[in-house]
């Protein structure tokens, strides 16, 4: 079974490493992050590519789509600058 750490052991751990193998560390959370990524991004092209397959998708311009984005009030969230 694998062990669950809190967040503030792992971080009092990495402090106990030398700084080359804090380097390292973070060099292999980055490259775990990156491959994450990639696997997420993969997921999200299989299932559009599914979607296509089953006709789910029509076809549409660039100016269909941002259109169609910026008429979405509940879609994105734009912070208004504050000035002080």
């Amino acid at each position: 079974m694998r062990q669950v750490l809190a967040f503030g052991d792992v971080l009092d751990a990495a402090d106990q490493l030398s700084a080359e193998d804090q380097q390292e560390l973070i060099a292999i959370l980055q490259r775990r992050l990156a491959d994450a990524g990639r696997e997420r991004l993969l997921a999200s092209i299989n299932q559009s590519r599914r979607e296509f397959a089953a006709g789910l998708c029509k076809p549409t311009t660039p100016e269909e789509i941002m259109r169609e984005a910026l008429s979405c009030t509940e879609c994105f969230y734009l912070p208004t600058p504050t000035h002080q």
